[in-house]
């Protein structure tokens, strides 16, 4: 029962009058990186259009600098926010191959009679629709995982690089990273386009 009362006050955090539920970090990160691709773009166009202040909100969200936002003086300009959108587009391409893998989840996987309509007799699973919906279904669920595994990567690599924006200091390891994932995710998609 100890653990469940640290829990929940670890979990909760005060504002204003009362407290809030703060949801779980593993799901917003998951959903932060889904979102990173149009963030970035939409970053770009309201830095240029100077209405900055929603989106520094944003990013401080998703790179898990609530506390950092508070409390730093100098709150990140146009420029910062600029660079950080920019910086920001390589990992929102590379959210965007899991994000694929978790559509085709759904598609191939949980909806496949909808979208196979059959005849059966050589897919996997066949000769029955149901026999080839479940193991459509199984084949599909270690790569669903796979795909949520990668996004929450890819959503704690950014909240790494999301803190030079604030002002903290973030080192080689997570540029790094994001370069060689990049290059990765890069042979990736060109070995996937040859063999289609």
């Amino acid at each position: 029962m100890s653990f469940l009362t640290s829990r929940r006050a670890r979990d909760e955090r005060p504002s204003g009058s009362g407290a809030r539920l703060v949801p779980p970090r593993r799901a917003s990160r998951i959903g932060y990186a889904a979102a990173l691709l149009p963030a970035s773009l939409v970053t770009l166009g309201a830095v240029a259009a100077g209405r900055s202040d929603k989106t520094r909100a944003w990013w401080a969200r998703a790179g898990e600098q609530e506390s950092a936002a508070r409390s730093s003086p100098g709150r990140p300009g146009a420029w910062r926010l600029s660079a950080h959108a920019l910086l920001c587009v390589p990992l929102g391409l590379l959210a965007l191959i899991p994000v694929g893998i978790e559509i085709l989840f759904v598609l191939r996987g949980v909806l496949y009679p909808l979208v196979d309509h059959g005849p059966y007799d050589h897919s996997w699973g066949g000769p029955s629709m149901a026999g080839a919906w479940i193991v459509h279904f199984l084949v599909a669920l270690p790569f669903a995982a796979a795909g949520l595994g990668a996004l929450w990567l890819l959503g704690r690599l950014h909240s790494r690089l999301a803190g030079w924006m604030w002002g903290r200091r973030v080192g080689p390891g997570p540029v790094l990273a994001l370069l060689l994932s990049s290059v990765a995710g890069f042979v990736l998609v060109i070995a996937w386009i040859h063999q289609l």
